[in-house]
C-alpha cells in the first residue's frame, strides 16, 4: 500500500479537541489535494472525524470550513491550475468555494468509533491518559481487518507502552504535533525498537507534505518538549514559592512570569504558558512522567490546588485564553489568582512596586519579536547576557538563575538519553516553543566586564 492508498480511508480520534481538530484539518487538506490529482479522479477518499461529544462536532464543522477557506485564499493561484478544466469556475471566489466544498465532502462526522474499523490510517488525539488510549486503540485493532497504522499525538506517554498495551506489534508511532497543529512547524517523532519501517517512512513523507520539521525523540515519558517544559515550569513554581517569603504570592507569580518572559526574552512567561497549555493538561503530563520516570520531584502541589479550585486554563474555541493562574484582558495578563482568597488580584495594584523591586531590564534589551527577526541575534544575545551578568538587579540575578537551570534541564535530557543531541533539544525549544534561542548555549560562559 503506497502513500496515497494509505490516505484513502483515515480516522481521527478526538477530532473536536484543539489538537485533533488541527490534525483533521491538515490531513483533510492533504487528502483533498491528492484527490484532485488527475490520476486520482475516480478514487474514493474519506476521513472520519470521531469524537465523543456530538455538540463539539457541530462546532468543528464551522471551524474546519472557515480554516479551509483561509487555506484556499492563500493558494488560489495554485488552485486555478488545479481547476482549469472546470469552465464553470471563473472568479477566485468560485474557485475558493469549490475547494472548500471538495475538502469538506471528504469529512464524515461521527461519535461512533466503529467508523475507524475500515480505516488504514488512524490518528489518535484523545485525552492524555494511557488507559483510555490503550482501551480505544485495542478496540480498533481488534475489530479492524485492514491492519491499520496508528499515529499517536501523545505528548508524554511512552510509545512502547501504548504499543504493548494495545498489542499493535510496532504499527504505532509517536507523531507529536505542537499546538496549534495548523501553524506550528514542529513535530516530535518518537519510534521504538519495534516500530514498523514502512510506517516510519510514511510518517516522514506525510511530514514533508505538510511542511513540518521532524525532530526525533527517544521513547521516554514526556519526550523532549514536555521533558524540558514541565521541569522548567516546576522550577518557575519553586522560584515563585521562594519569593513569596518576601512578597505576596500573587506578586511573586507576577515577578517570575515577567522574569521568564521579559528578562529571558521569551514569547510568554512560564505561568502564561502553563495557562496556554492548560493547568489540567500540565497536571496529567506530570502524573504520566512522575509514574514512568519514578521521580517524585515531577509534581506540583500548587497545580493540584489550582485544579481542586476549578482553575484549568486552556483556550476557547476562537483561540482566546481562558482564565487560569492569570486572568486575561485582550490577550494580556491583567490579574493573578490567589488560591488562599480564591479570587484574582489586579496586576495594576502591585505592578509598579514589583517592577521597582526587580529593577530595570538591561539597556540593550529588545522585545522577543524583534529578537527572533534579528539575523544577527547571536551577537545581540551575547551582548545582552553580558550586560545581565554585570547587573546587580534582582531581576537579572533571578533571570540568570532561571536560564542556568533551563540549560541544565536541556543537558540532562541529552545525558539521560531522551534526546540524541543538544541540537535536537534546542530545535524543539526554538521551533515548538518559539524561543529566541535554545537553552543549551554559551551566553553565560563569558567573563564579566
Amino acid at each position: 500500500m503506497n502513500y496515497e492508498e494509505r490516505l484513502q480511508n483515515v480516522s481521527v480520534l478526538g477530532a473536536a479537541g484543539k489538537m485533533g481538530s488541527g490534525i483533521l484539518l491538515l490531513t483533510a487538506v492533504e487528502m483533498a489535494d491528492l484527490k484532485l490529482l488527475p490520476e486520482n479522479k475516480n478514487k474514493s477518499f474519506i476521513i472520519n472525524a470521531i469524537d465523543v461529544a456530538a455538540t463539539s462536532l457541530n462546532g468543528l464543522y464551522t471551524y474546519l470550513k472557515s480554516q479551509v477557506k483561509k487555506i484556499a485564499e492563500k493558494k488560489v493561484i495554485q488552485l486555478r491550475r488545479v481547476y482549469q478544466g472546470n469552465v464553470d469556475l471563473i472568479e477566485n471566489s468560485e474557485i475558493i468555494d469549490q475547494y472548500v466544498d471538495d475538502v469538506m465532502k471528504l469529512i464524515f462526522f461521527t461519535t461512533r468509533v466503529e467508523a475507524a474499523y475500515e480505516s488504514d490510517l488512524i490518528f489518535e488525539a484523545v485525552v492524555e491518559d494511557a488507559d483510555i488510549k490503550i482501551k480505544i486503540l485495542s478496540l480498533i485493532a481488534e475489530n479492524n481487518r485492514t491492519d491499520p497504522w496508528f499515529l499517536t499525538n501523545t505528548s508524554s506517554v511512552p510509545i512502547s507502552e501504548l504499543d504493548s498495551g494495545a498489542r499493535l506489534n510496532g504499527k504505532i508511532i509517536g507523531f507529536h504535533f505542537y499546538n496549534p497543529p495548523a501553524v506550528q512547524k514542529l513535530v516530535e517523532l518518537i519510534t521504538t525498537r519495534s516500530t514498523n519501517n514502512e510506517l516510519l517512512e510514511f510518517s516522514r513523507t506525510y511530514a514533508e507534505h505538510l511542511n513540518k520539521k521532524l525532530v526525533p525523540s527517544n521513547d521516554y515519558a514526556g519526550f523532549i518538549g514536555n521533558g524540558h517544559f514541565m521541569r522548567d515550569l516546576l522550577f518557575g513554581i519553586q522560584m515563585a514559592e521562594k519569593l513569596s517569603g518576601e512578597i505576596s504570592f500573587v506578586e511573586s507569580v507576577y515577578a517570575v512570569n515577567r522574569i521568564s518572559q521579559d528578562f529571558l526574552i521569551r514569547p510568554m512567561g512560564i505561568f502564561q504558558l502553563m495557562d496556554y497549555v492548560g493547568v489540567d493538561v500540565c497536571q496529567k503530563i506530570l502524573l504520566v512522567m512522575r509514574s514512568r520516570l519514578h521521580d517524585d520531584n515531577l509534581h506540583s502541589s500548587l497545580i493540584d490546588k489550582l485544579i481542586g479550585l476549578g482553575i484549568r486554563g486552556g483556550q476557547h474555541s476562537d483561540g482566546s485564553q481562558k482564565p487560569g493562574m492569570l486572568l486575561y484582558e485582550k490577550g494580556k495578563p491583567a490579574a493573578i489568582y490567589n488560591p488562599d482568597k480564591k479570587d484574582y488580584v489586579a496586576v495594576e495594584s502591585f505592578r509598579i512596586s514589583v517592577d521597582t523591586r526587580l529593577g530595570k531590564l538591561p539597556s540593550s534589551h529588545k522585545p522577543w519579536k524583534e529578537v527572533v527577526a534579528d539575523k544577527q541575534r547571536d551577537g545581540f544575545l551575547q551582548t545582552y547576557f553580558r550586560e545581565m551578568m554585570n547587573s546587580d538587579s534582582l531581576g537579572s540575578r533571578l533571570a540568570i538563575e532561571y536560564h542556568l537551570n533551563s540549560k541544565k534541564i536541556g543537558l540532562d535530557l541529552v545525558k539521560n538519553g531522551v534526546s540524541g543531541s543538544e541540537e535536537n533539544v534546542n530545535m524543539v525549544l526554538l521551533t515548538g516553543f518559539f524561543h529566541a534561542y535554545g537553552p543549551i548555549n554559551s551566553f553565560l560562559d563569558q567573563k564579566k566586564t
